[in-house]
């Protein structure tokens, strides 16, 4: 991941209801969520809602994926990790056993 693109995808999070929709997202896993029903848990309008996920869409944050008449939304898991690799690449100056406890959180390639 780039510059750019991190930057990106932190602006994108730095608004309270698109940090709400994400971690809704995460905590329901791959599956995710129609939109209508990620309206009625958070209390977001459909109108307003629908903005929000374009944003965190475009970002990369998350993916969408058409189920007959309804969009799903789901946390993009690998894009996640791949963000949080990009902060962490220079991690304690290269003393990697340093940074053991937060780098298994990422799994392999961590």
């Amino acid at each position: 991941m780039d510059q750019e693109t991190a930057i990106e995808a932190f602006a994108a999070l730095a608004q309270p209801s698109r940090i709400a929709v994400f971690r809704l997202l995460i905590r329901v896993g791959p599956d995710g969520l129609p939109a209508l029903e990620i309206s009625r848990r958070l209390g977001i309008v459909p109108s307003t809602l629908s903005g929000h996920l374009g944003i965190l869409k475009r970002a990369g944050i998350l993916t969408a994926t058409r189920h007959q008449r309804e969009i799903h939304y789901a946390a993009n898991l690998t894009a996640i990790s791949d963000l949080v690799r990009f902060l962490l690449a220079d991690c304690c100056e290269g003393r990697i056993e340093n940074c053991s406890e937060v780098l298994c959180l990422l799994g392999p390639g961590g």
